[in-house]
């Protein structure tokens, strides 16, 4: 199953980082953000991501250029210009990189990458998030489901989208986004979605989060796992500073690998 991740926005509330650098490249423990969603995923087995890429999408590419260089033993022959590799000790990871402009809207970039993903069900996530979810069983519950779209929903105070959720069962009935309710349960990202996704995205103009999240709620079929252990963004230099803090003293919960 591959691995969709939303890495292409400016990050204007952390923007004392992300003037040098896109935000899934600021660093917590000494490794991107985009790293430590990946090391989430590649726990379980899933290896095979492609990245949204739009501002600053260069550095990105570059990181995961020179990432296995970084973390081999070689040896530089400089008369023949060769590079022999005595060690490779990185993570069995895929990685497709896709430029997909740097004004383009959330479902905008996820449309952009169709070509890449093929006709099976596929994971989408942001690139500033981390949890210590268990996609086994996320994966699961969307396929028991039947719906089209799963999202993880999880409690955490206003800003995001809030999911308005049957108390009986796992259909989300409505969909606000930039709720300024406290409490309740909200978009943490982490889907399980099918390609019959695509057929509610129009265009670069479409923010996922709004009419394609709305109109699969409203027929029926949007579901939530609802996520009760840690999730946590990076949405504000306070954010990283946290995740950062939480890393140093070794009690980082995303850190399932």
């Amino acid at each position: 199953m591959k691995v969709v991740i939303l890495a292409g926005g400016y990050g204007t509330r952390i923007s004392e980082e992300s003037a040098i650098r896109p935000k899934p490249l600021v660093e917590i423990g000494g490794q991107p953000m985009l790293w430590h969603i990946m090391k989430i995923y590649g726990a379980y087995g899933l290896n095979e991501f492609v990245v949204c890429c739009g501002y600053k999408g260069d550095m990105i590419k570059r990181y995961f250029r020179d990432y296995v260089l970084a973390r081999s033993d070689v040896t530089f022959d400089l008369h023949a210009d060769t590079i022999e590799t005595h060690r490779n000790g990185v993570e069995p990871w895929r990685v497709t990189l896709v430029d997909t402009g740097e004004t383009t809207m959330t479902g905008g970039r996820l449309k952009r990458v169709r070509p890449y993903l093929g006709e099976a069900t596929f994971c989408l996530t942001y690139g500033d998030g981390v949890a210590d979810i268990d996609l086994d069983e996320l994966i699961d519950f969307h396929r028991r489901s039947g719906a089209v779209a799963t999202v993880t929903a999880v409690r955490q105070p206003g800003r995001f989208g809030a999911l308005g959720l049957s108390p009986d069962d796992a259909k989300v009935r409505g969909f606000r986004e930039k709720s300024n309710d406290d409490g309740g349960f909200v978009n943490g990202g982490f889907f399980v979605l099918e390609p019959a996704v695509f057929d509610y995205i129009e265009g670069d103009d479409t923010t996922w989060e709004r009419e394609p999240l709305e109109r699969l709620a409203e027929e029926g079929r949007l579901v939530a796992y609802r996520h009760r252990g840690f999730w946590q963004n990076m949405d504000t230099l306070r954010d990283k500073q946290l995740l950062e803090s939480m890393w140093q003293r070794g009690d980082a919960p995303w850190k399932t690998w």
